[in-house]
């Protein structure tokens, strides 16, 4: 059988709390009961997000950028003001908003160095 398309994303993050909360605060995404207790499954969809610890064997510090090479777009309703609260608290914005075909667009780094590009059209 093929594979259909993605069905799930999960970063590994050095602390899993503080990335929890970054992306509750910012992002607005609320944690799903669903998920190990390693992790931190998000309520998205279609495509469900999680942050989950290190898995033995990777080190996140001997890279410059986790994920360099994929690049990871989430929609969301209000990609201005979530621009506006990130650099307002000194977050790294990697590329400022612009509109384009997929509306509003920004990407930014999260607490591990992932950079995160958001959109706000469907």
């Amino acid at each position: 059988m093929p594979a259909t398309g993605p069905d799930f994303i999960s970063f590994q993050v050095r602390d899993l709390a503080g990335s929890q909360a970054f992306y509750e605060r910012y992002l607005g995404l609320v944690r799903s009961p669903a998920g190990p207790p390693h992790a931190v499954v998000f309520r998205t969809e279609p495509i469900a997000f999680a942050l989950r610890e290190i898995v033995p064997g990777t080190d996140l510090a001997s890279v410059d950028q986790p994920g360099l090479g994929v690049a990871i777009w989430l929609h969301a309703t209000e990609v201005q003001a979530v621009h506006d609260a990130l650099a307002a608290d000194g977050r790294t914005i990697v590329s400022e908003p612009v509109d384009g075909p997929f509306g509003r667009t920004f990407t930014f780094a999260d607490p591990d160095g992932y950079h995160v590009t958001l959109h706000d059209r469907a």
